[in-house]
């Protein structure tokens, strides 16, 4: 299972941080990743991180978006700074084991409102 928190409402060049806790043995594992979807528009990847910690990044978030894990706590977070108005979205972290192409589970998602 998989919970997402740390959404809300903050206006353009302000920052947020997700997190997301896992609950089970095999965190450490897992691929993690943080995808967004804005109304109307499809799910995308925002970033993902491996369980060695290697990461990447979207291009419309690269230099502004940060993920990391803390196995320790089973929690990944995605910290977002300089928030556009174009970031808004609802935002839903995933795991998969590292072998699978896709994301094999979800948290039920946060919104992020930026207001212009």
């Amino acid at each position: 299972q998989l919970q997402a928190s740390g959404g809300g409402l903050v206006q353009a060049g302000g920052s947020l941080r997700l997190s997301c806790v896992v609950s089970g043995s095999t965190f450490s594992s897992y691929v993690m990743g943080w995808y967004r979807q804005a109304p109307g528009k499809q799910r995308d990847l925002v970033a993902a991180i491996s369980s060695g910690g290697s990461t990447n990044y979207a291009d419309s978030v690269k230099g502004r978006a940060m993920i990391s894990r803390d196995n320790a706590k089973n929690t990944v977070y995605l910290q977002m700074n300089g928030l556009k108005p174009e970031d808004t979205a609802v935002y839903y972290c995933a795991a998969k084991s590292k072998m699978r192409v896709v994301y094999e589970y979800w948290g039920q998602g946060t919104e992020v409102t930026v207001s212009s």
